[in-house]
This record gives structure tokens, sequence and C-alpha cells, in this order.
């Protein structure tokens, strides 16, 4: 199977986009004319770059309102594809798309656009090129593929064949099956593009909103099945119009293009076991069962504090590394790392970063197997060479440049607590304080990230992923989306910053890209939770007064609830499912901080309405901060 991505579909001039597609992997490239156009090279000159880079050229793309013009239109239509002729024979590329025709002199009729692809096909056989019809989801007579290949069928020219576009297809809510009762033979080339669920006119949604298959919410799978399923084995393309990635850098967008067509792929061989699929061997999507660990990297007195933060939360010192200065702090199925070392990993990010958390520790079914899948789908490896004694754990790199290090028990590596650390004398009772797990963490990235992670996780676990929102900062909107494992063990938040005025943004600029930001820990019992950490030491974020005024006159309570909540700082939403009750720690080491929350009745939010009071909660406190610290 041969990859292949459109030159339209990622930023740059065609050098840097060239060089983008081959460090990538792709096969090869559709070049969009517009690429050709702008470059100073002649068409030798480009082909020679293309192909100096191990690519070839699949698809010279697009040649718009062709079929169905009357004379003289007609006649100056072929005159213009006479030229293109010319200019792909210079090029070396014997495939030229055609894009039904929204002329508005086009006139409509499947035998007339079969005649004039008749003679065209003709034409392009002397000199050994071939045609492929595209109907476009806007096209003015043929919006369809299903009237794209009839005429393609009456044309009857073994050099004219059919293009589909899963945007096209699906798009226009066209059933994919239909696919399947074209001859394979007949569609000379694919190109893929997913897009989210919104409701707006096809022509603007495809040029702007357009992103990489697993990124949005069209059934590209199915699509892609169908595909397959007629027998087709030409190459399998991106053709992706968006104007975040218009922007974005063209070496991560080409790399995200690759891991989408590799996990579709292989998705489509999973579902359709029948087809032979020429991919690189992966194992499945891995199932996850939560956080096994997080990891501090901190120093000094800056370590200090955040150990007497843990200790404040109910967090017990239970262990220390055998070789490393790194200290196990657990309450109920939570564990927390703080490493103090000044070399490695941890000491890196602690000098670019200061306090942030530089390893997650994954729980999941098979530790190697996840490695491995992530490795194939384009991720970063991580590899330290394990000292005496030490566990040889799998990782990859994850976002921000953070490790994922990946625990099974059927490898014996959940016993690395038992393994790598001296246990505590005298441990304490770890239940006082009632925090039982991780409920989710939340990591924070610029905005034009939040695609590429998002699939990242998406191809490699088996998670989904929620409709994005928006949450009020007040100097900005913040974007987010929930990954959520299908059991729910593990949840993940990706929060994109579009400015650094917003809460998200000022952590961004101050961590140097550190990701993990929000740490959500779960309790059975917010008040006696709530109780046990004020006994504790602990300070959560003050709330204002007028938020609990808003609640008593949005929702009713019983009689005392709403000022046991007012008390303790404790925020409240509810939906058709359940409630949800929260407290925030005050921030630290540059605008991180915890979260105690508990889940009731089924709520499976994250308590998005509370979003802006807790911001600007947090923003208060910052500013009091930085007033006393200038003072």
């Amino acid at each position: 199977m041969k990859t292949g991505i459109a030159t339209v579909s990622i930023s740059g001039n065609l050098d840097q986009k060239i060089e983008a597609i081959a460090k990538a992997g792709f096969d090869g490239l559709e070049i969009f004319e517009q690429d050709f156009i702008v470059d100073a090279g002649s068409p030798r000159d480009v082909a020679a770059r293309i192909r100096d880079a191990g690519l070839e050229i699949q698809l010279f793309q697009p040649f718009r309102d062709f079929e169905g013009l009357p004379e003289p239109l007609r006649a100056k239509a072929f005159d213009r594809v006479e030229r293109k002729f010319d200019l792909m024979q210079e090029l070396g590329c014997d495939l030229v798309l055609i894009c039904s025709s929204v002329h508005p002199q086009a006139l409509g009729g499947v035998d007339r656009a079969a005649a004039d692809f008749q003679e065209l096909g003709e034409r392009a056989a002397k000199r050994g090129l071939r045609v492929g019809y595209e109907a476009l989801a806007w096209g003015r007579h043929v919006n369809d593929h299903r009237d794209a290949w009839e005429i393609v069928r009456r044309a009857d020219h073994p050099s004219v064949g059919l293009i589909l576009d899963s945007f096209h297809t699906l798009a226009r809510k066209i059933d994919p099956d239909t696919i399947r009762r074209i001859p394979g033979d007949k569609i000379f080339f694919v190109q893929l593009a997913d897009a989210p669920a919104i409701d707006m006119d096809l022509l603007y949604w495809s040029r702007h909103f357009r992103n990489m298959p697993g990124e949005g919410d069209l059934a590209v799978t199915d699509f892609m099945r169908a595909v397959m399923a007629t027998g087709y084995a030409g190459p399998v393309s991106l053709e992706i119009f968006n104007d975040q990635f218009r922007g974005g850098s063209p070496k991560t967008i080409a790399k995200d293009g690759l891991r989408s067509i590799l996990y579709l792929m292989d998705e489509v061989r999973r579902m359709e076991p029948e087809i032979t699929l020429d991919l690189p061997h992966m194992p499945p999507r891995i199932g996850v069962e939560g956080v096994s660990f997080i990891e501090f990297a901190a120093q000094g007195d800056e370590a200090d504090h955040l150990e007497a933060l843990l200790t404040s939360l109910g967090f017990r010192l239970e262990g220390r590394h055998i070789a490393k200065n790194l200290m196990l702090w657990r309450q109920g199925m939570i564990r927390i790392l703080v490493n103090r070392e000044t070399v490695g990993h941890a000491a890196e990010v602690f000098r670019a970063s200061g306090v942030a958390i530089c390893d997650l520790g994954v729980a999941v079914a098979d530790a190697e197997a996840t490695r491995q899948r992530g490795e194939k789908l384009g991720a970063t490896p991580f590899h330290q060479t394990p000292g005496p004694g030490e566990l040889d754990i799998p990782a990859i790199r994850g976002v921000g440049g953070g490790v994922l290090h990946f625990v099974d028990a059927s490898s014996g590596l959940a016993d690395v607590w038992n393994v790598e650390f001296s246990p505590k004398k005298e441990v304490q009772d770890q239940e006082t304080i009632g925090l039982s797990h991780i409920d989710h963490i939340a990591e924070t990235m610029s905005y034009d990230e939040m695609l590429s992670w998002s699939l990242f996780y998406t191809s490699l676990f088996q998670m989904n992923k929620a409709p994005m929102v928006d949450v009020v900062d007040p100097d900005g909107l913040v974007r987010s989306q929930a990954l959520e494992a299908i059991d729910g063990k593990l949840r993940i938040t990706l929060n994109g910053a579009e400015t650094y005025r917003t809460l998200a943004g000022d952590f961004l600029s101050k961590s140097s890209g550190a990701a993990i930001q929000h740490i959500a820990l779960a309790t059975d019992d917010i008040f006696h939770t709530a109780s046990a950490l004020a006994a504790q030491g602990f300070r959560s974020l003050p709330i204002s007064a007028n938020y609990y005024d808003d609640l008593a006159a949005r929702f009713d309570f019983a009689p005392g609830l709403l000022e046991r909540m007012r008390s303790a700082n404790i925020l409240y939403d509810r939906d058709d499912e359940g409630e949800l009750f929260q407290i925030y720690s005050e921030p630290f080491a540059g605008g991180m901080f915890f979260e105690i929350l508990e889940r009731r009745s089924g709520y499976r939010g994250y308590g998005a309405p509370n979003a802006p009071f807790r911001i600007a909660a947090q923003k208060r406190f910052l500013s009091r901060q930085n007033s006393a610290a200038a003072a």
C-alpha cells in the first residue's frame, strides 16, 4: 500500500513541503497546481527535487470546469487540458484529477459528460496518461460519487477512472457502502479527509475545516473499508484544507498525516480481515487501566514545598528509590513521585521548566506492545539505561517532550514499587483523607497542537474523544477536549491556549511548554475529605460568595447543603446523569493545581460551567501572590 499527501495539506514553500513529506515517510505526493505555479523551478526541476527526496508524483490536481460545457467553452476546455498534459509529461506524472464542474454555463446530462470523458480518454491514452473524475460535494450537476461513477462507466475508456474523496462522500451523508459496487480497477485514486461535525456551507466547510482521519467526526473508517472491499490497490492519500494547518509546522503536520493513515488502515485491516494490506505489523489499540504514577521533577526548596503540599493533601511518604533521589508518596491507589535528581531526564525538565511533571505512568494491558504500537505510529522513542536492580520499563515521548512509561502486571513491571523502592518504616494510615484514585489529568498545549495530540492518544489507546468545548477565561478562550478510555479508567483533558494572557497560556509560557497543569483526585465523600483536608492544613482555593448566590438561584438544594459547600469552597454542577462536587488547591509552581472531586450517580463531565469562576479565582490568587512578591 502506497501512501501520499497533497502538497496543499501542509504549510511552507514547495521545498519545505517536499522535505516534510519525505521525512514523515510518505511514498509520494499529489502536487497541487498552485504549489507548482508559485515555485520558480521548471517542471523538470520540480520533478527532480521530488524524486531526489525519494518521492513519486502520484497525482496532478486539480483541473476544474471541464465536462458538459457548450461551445466554444468546450473546445477551450480541451485546449486547457492538453496544456496540462504537456506539463504532466514534463513532471513525469501520469494521472490528473478532474473535479466535477461548477461552471455557471455547464450543462447537465450523464451522456453528455460521458462523451466528453470518452474523447478526453482517447487524447490521454495517446500520451500514456490517465484521467480521474471526482464528484465535488458542491458540484453544479454532479455532487455524488455514484453519478461520477455512472459517467465513468458510460465513458468506457481504460484511461478514464474514478477518484474518490471521503469528505465529498461523507459530508453529503452518502452511504459509503455504495462504493462496494464499483470495480476496484476503475478507482484510480483515493483521497482522505476527516472533519468536525459542523452545520455550514459545504464549500466553506471543506476549504477551512478538514483534518486528518481520526481527528474529526466523519465515518472515514467505514468509507475506507468500502473502498478496500472493491479490490482497490492504488495509493491512499490525504487532501486536507485547514486554516490551522496552513500556519503550523510542516514536519509535525506531515508526521500526523502518516500516523492517521497507518492508524486508519490498521483499523480497516482488523475490521475487514479478508482484505490483504501491505502494512507494518503493529499490536492493536491498547487497553488502559488507569494512571500508575505521576512523577514531578523538583529540587531544593521547591521540592520541599511540593512535598509539604502533598502532606496537606493526605499523602504519606511510603518509600525511597534504591539508587536515586526519588521519593514515593501514596494515598489510596494514587502514587506520586518526587524526583530530586540532578542528572537525567527529570533534571533536564527541572532546568527548563522548574517544578513540573516529567513522567506519566500508564497502567496498560501490555506494556511492550504499547511501546511498539506507539513507535510504529511515529512516536518518539525514550530509553534510559536502567541501573542495577532497576526494571527496564517501556516508554515513549509524550506531550511537551514529557515521558509516558507503560506498566503492566503480566510482565512483572507493576511490581516496580517493591523492586525499586525501599519502604519507609511506620507508614501511617493512608485512607484518612479519602482520596482513592486519579480521576483525570489535564494537559495544556497551544491550540494548534490539540488535534495532533488527540490523534496521538486515540490511535495508541482504546480511547474515545468528546466534542471540543470552549472554556471562558477572563482574558480569552481556551479550547478543551476530553479523551476517555472505554471503561473510564483513564481520562485526559487537552486544553489548547490561543493566547498567553489566559491561565493556560501563562502556564505554558512560564513552564517552557511542560504539559500537565492539573491533576484531579477522586473521593467518594467530598464533605468528609474537605473536613479532613482542613485538619491537615490544606488551603483550598477561595471561591467568590457571588458564585454560591448564583447556585442558589439555579438549583434546589437540601437544607444546609449549600452552606456546607460555601464554607469548604466546594463547587457544584449537575446534569441529566448526576452531580459533581469540586475543590481546588491554590495554584503552585507557575500555575499548576490539584482538584479533588466527587462524581455522583453517573456524572460524566468535568464541571465545564464552573471553569470561568475557578479560573477567575485562580487569577485573583496569583495576582495577590505576585503583588506580595513585588512588595
